[in-house]
């Protein structure tokens, strides 16, 4: 079985620390914006709606790179930790969600992919807008220049060709935050989530943070090359859906087996393996994207086999796994997302 690095395992404690938190939900946003894709948008009285409920309620809106440090540094989060971020630097996220922003003093991080802004594309952010975003808690970091799909190969482009390709798309986007904006946090969100382990091993080489877009909840256990995010936008805008992810736990997992980033002809499946403790495992739901409830097989009291009914279309799909704890407040949460693959689409898979 493919154990998590052992760095990752150690248990993240907080002594004699009350009202802190090991963890960090982060939430994903694209537009704000009524008038685009509602997929990746959210309305900016929805968004206004979201900012609003985190003031009322007590959240602690933190700036992402400083709250990922504390967690690996063992250092205690306020309770109820929460962190902003948006991928693309589309101009709407200024015009509509940065006077909320900084209306509630809100910190937040927006990922950028800067070839459109080094053309002057008029549906995207300038540097001299991101400059005054920074002056009220703003955060730019790294999604690459073109946003391609990161692990396909151009036509006729060698493997070789594509490694170099993919370091460039990185290290130019670095290379401009440093010269426009006088810093980089050294994050990047990986282009529709999708990395492989060349990827990742280029980003921690680097000594940088990835995340994809599995949902989920970060904590010291978890991969830093490979981190989760919550959506936040579109089907997953209602205020009701973004209350049950505020309060969600990482869930307790000493091991993974996925069977790795591809998906095939067959159903997937992945093995679970719990930390000891407590748990309500008879109340572990998993759901199929696109399929319902997938089928649990209890190898032992800690491991679990979670298998999909049918494989997955051409695409990206997922995994996601719920559990209560034991208050019944909060939800466990885990999620892995595999890509199948089209043969025209010359995908890296190895």
């Amino acid at each position: 079985m493919k154990l998590l690095p052992a760095a990752l395992l150690s248990a993240c404690c907080v002594t004699g620390a009350a009202h802190a938190q090991e963890y960090l939900p982060i939430l994903q946003y694209h537009h704000v914006d009524a008038s685009t894709p509602r997929s990746t948008s959210v309305s900016p009285e929805e968004f206004k709606q979201h900012m609003d409920y985190l003031k009322e309620a007590g959240y602690q809106v933190l700036d992402l790179a400083t709250a990922l440090q504390s967690i690996r540094s063992d250092q205690p989060l306020p309770d109820k930790a929460v962190a902003i971020t948006f991928d693309d630097a589309y101009l709407n996220i200024y015009e509509n969600g940065f006077p909320i922003l900084k209306e509630h003093g809100f910190p937040f991080t927006v990922f950028i992919n800067t070839g459109p802004i080094e053309r002057g594309h008029r549906s995207f952010l300038t540097w001299f807008q991101m400059e005054e975003m920074q002056k009220s808690g703003g955060v730019f970091a790294n999604h690459t220049v073109s946003h391609p799909y990161m692990l396909r190969l151009e036509e006729g482009e060698t493997v070789d060709q594509w490694e170099q390709r993919i370091h460039q798309e990185v290290s130019d986007v670095e290379s401009l935050l440093l010269s426009k904006l006088g810093s980089t946090p050294k994050m990047i969100a990986y282009p529709y989530g999708e990395s492989n382990e060349v990827v990742r091993n280029l980003i921690r080489d680097q000594d940088m943070v990835g995340f994809g877009q599995q949902s989920g909840v970060v904590s010291k256990d978890s991969d830093f090359a490979n981190l989760p995010r919550f959506p936040a936008a579109g089907p997953y805008a209602e205020l009701s859906s973004l209350k049950v992810k505020l309060r969600a736990k990482p869930m307790p997992l000493n091991a993974i087996e996925n069977g790795g980033d591809f998906a095939n002809e067959q159903p997937v499946k992945m093995t679970l393996t719990l930390k000891e403790g407590r748990y309500r495992k008879h109340d572990l739901n998993c759901y199929v994207a696109g399929q319902g409830k997938a089928s649990l097989n209890w190898v032992d009291d800690n491991v679990v086999v979670v298998e999909a009914e049918r494989a997955f279309p051409v695409g990206r799909g997922r995994i996601n796994c719920t559990m209560p704890d034991q208050s019944g407040r909060h939800y466990y949460w885990f999620s892995n997302v595999w890509i199948r693959t089209a043969s025209e689409q010359r995908y890296v898979t190895d």
